[in-house]
């Protein structure tokens, strides 16, 4: 099995393409121990002294870190992975997606629907395919008097350009085809 890596816009985070479907549908975000414990892969790659956190894509996986150099921590991912794939094990427990689906409400008002629905079609088909190029994701989480809020996940959490990408990129395209949009924020 042959593991390319990628690297990112935020230098702390690494892509990880194992040359195979790694999760298929909504791509999962881990931010600690304790939220990995539904992935065996996750749970294996946070033992890895420097992780700091793990998001699944649909064919890649990115990997944080601390301040602890790529040099010492790559090739422990990388046996992980490896590992990880080879054993055939699932990728997530029994219920973890089910789980996964359930977390945070969004929040608008009924009036805004349409007005939403659009936002979201530009989200899904202009800016997420975009971020996940770069080892990210991003989540609509609510629309409230002229601005969106949105959620930025692997690669793109704590990446230094992500204000840039959010404010100059993502903020001009929903303010150019949706009248109504006036900020973008993160949460």
């Amino acid at each position: 099995m042959f593991i390319q890596t990628e690297a990112t816009p935020n230098p702390q985070t690494l892509k990880f393409l194992p040359g195979r479907d790694v999760l298929p549908g909504e791509p999962m975000d881990f931010r600690s121990e304790e939220a990995a414990e539904s992935s065996p892969l996750a749970t294996a790659l946070f033992t890895i002294n420097g992780v700091t956190g793990v998001f699944f894509g649909s064919d890649f996986i990115a990997v944080t870190k601390d301040d602890t150099d790529w040099a010492h921590i790559k090739p422990a991912v990388l046996g992980s992975i490896m590992e990880h794939f080879m054993s055939g094990q699932p990728l997530l427990a029994d219920g973890a997606q089910e789980a996964k689906a359930d977390e945070g409400d969004e929040f608008f008002e009924e009036s805004d629907t349409e007005m939403v629905e659009v936002i979201k079609e530009l989200l899904d088909t202009r800016v997420r395919p975009a971020v996940a190029m770069d080892g990210g994701d991003i989540i609509f989480k609510g629309f409230k008097q002229g601005t969106v809020y949105l959620h930025m996940q692997g690669a793109c959490s704590g990446c230094p350009s992500s204000t840039a990408t959010l404010k100059n990129g993502i903020e001009n395209l929903l303010r150019h085809f949706v009248p109504g949009v006036e900020d973008v924020q993160q949460i």
